[in-house]
C-alpha cells in the first residue's frame, strides 16, 4: 500500500509533457494549397482550404519561416511560428 502512494505520488508530481507552440498559417488564396503534405526547413505543413499547420522544423526566426513558406505556397493573411505571431508590418514584408 504504502508502495501505491509514493507510486502515485511521483506520479503527480512528475511535469506534464509540454506540447510545442502553434505553427500556423492562413493563405490569401485557397486555391494555391498543395494537395499533399509538404516539408520546408524540416516542418510537414498539411493544409485544409486556406488554413495550414505545420510539425517540426529547424529552429529559425518566424520571419524567415515565413519567406520560405511564401516561395512554396504563395501569400499569406496569418502566420504563426512557433508560438510567434508575425504583425500585419512583419507579413507585408513576408508577402513581398
Amino acid at each position: 500500500m504504502r508502495a501505491l502512494l509514493i507510486a502515485a505520488a511521483l506520479f503527480a508530481a512528475a511535469p506534464a509533457v509540454a506540447q510545442s507552440p502553434a505553427t500556423s498559417l492562413t493563405l490569401a488564396d485557397a486555391a494555391k494549397a498543395p494537395a499533399r503534405a509538404t516539408i520546408i526547413d524540416g516542418a510537414r505543413w498539411s493544409c485544409e482550404g486556406a488554413t495550414c499547420t505545420a510539425s517540426g522544423g529547424t529552429p529559425q526566426p518566424a520571419t524567415r519561416a515565413c519567406r520560405r513558406v511564401v516561395q512554396k505556397f504563395g501569400p499569406v493573411t496569418a502566420f504563426s511560428y512557433k508560438g510567434v505571431e508575425l504583425s500585419a508590418d512583419e507579413l507585408a514584408v513576408c508577402n513581398a
